[in-house]
């Protein structure tokens, strides 16, 4: 196995060429992608978990019992991340699938932007924050036409309380989430695994899933993670926001 570690040309004509030569291309993303548009890893120095216990303001038990507690920190990170836009990261993953070489997107990330971002085959492992839901009557409306003014919101059906879209610990991953995402994984030629170190499970078996079925692993990552040098063929190490964009050059190239 090559393990490869180098953000040089070689490796980004070796990914654009994987990419072009692939019957079937999809791209794992986390929170490392979201970074350059202004939204901290939740779990850096900058980011939620910092300021709050994720066992004590994101598990649905905390949610269940004190909801207006919890709504307070839902509401710090509604309004960072409503203020964001897409960056070039989410524009190259979504040109790649507007040139028909990239399958699907499974993203870890709650945000929203890679739709945003002009992608259309979107898989939200772990749900959206752009979403509310009742979870007494099932009740959804869009997080934007919130104003924050009433916390927690309300369900204007059951006046039960509103919930974001997302996946709180202790909840089970969305069954056709996880479905669709482990049979693209199990079907595809390459996965390019993006700003994620893929330790968050189940998520971070996908691209064990796609190993051993026979996939190449691409990790485009700030840093070395667990995968590097065990399940990625290689790493190109850089910005998400930098070197996605290069691939796609390189990808018009070699396709010119």
């Amino acid at each position: 196995m090559n393990t490869a570690v180098d953000n040089g040309e070689t490796l980004i004509e070796r990914a654009a060429k994987d990419i072009v030569d692939s019957h079937k291309t999809i791209a794992l993303t986390g929170a490392g992608v979201s970074v350059e548009s202004g939204i901290p890893d939740f779990r850096s120095a900058e980011g939620l978990w910092s300021k709050y216990d994720p066992e004590e303001y994101a598990h649905i038990n905390s949610f269940q019992s004190n909801p207006e507690k919890i709504w307070h920190m839902i509401k710090e990170m509604m309004e960072l991340v409503l203020g964001v836009e897409p960056n070039p990261a989410h524009v190259a993953l979504a040109e790649l699938e507007q040139m028909g070489l990239l399958s699907s997107i499974i993203t870890q990330n709650v945000d929203g932007l890679h739709q945003r971002g002009g992608s259309k085959e979107v898989i939200e492992f772990h749900g959206s924050n752009q979403w509310l839901v009742c979870l007494q009557c099932g009740y959804r409306q869009e997080s934007a036409s919130l104003s924050f003014e009433a916390i927690p919101p309300r369900c204007p059906q059951c006046s039960s309380i509103l919930k974001p879209d997302v996946v709180f610990f202790g909840e089970p991953i969305p069954w056709e989430a996880q479905t669709r995402s482990f049979e693209e994984a199990r079907t595809c030629d390459v996965v390019l695994v993006v700003g994620t170190s893929a330790v968050v499970y189940p998520a971070a078996g996908i691209p064990t899933t796609a190993k051993q079925s026979g996939a190449k692993i691409v990790e485009i990552n700030m840093e070395p993670t667990p995968l590097t040098g065990f399940i990625s063929d290689y790493l190109i190490q850089g910005s998400a926001g930098t070197i996605l964009p290069r691939i796609v050059e390189e990808v018009k190239k070699q396709i010119s």
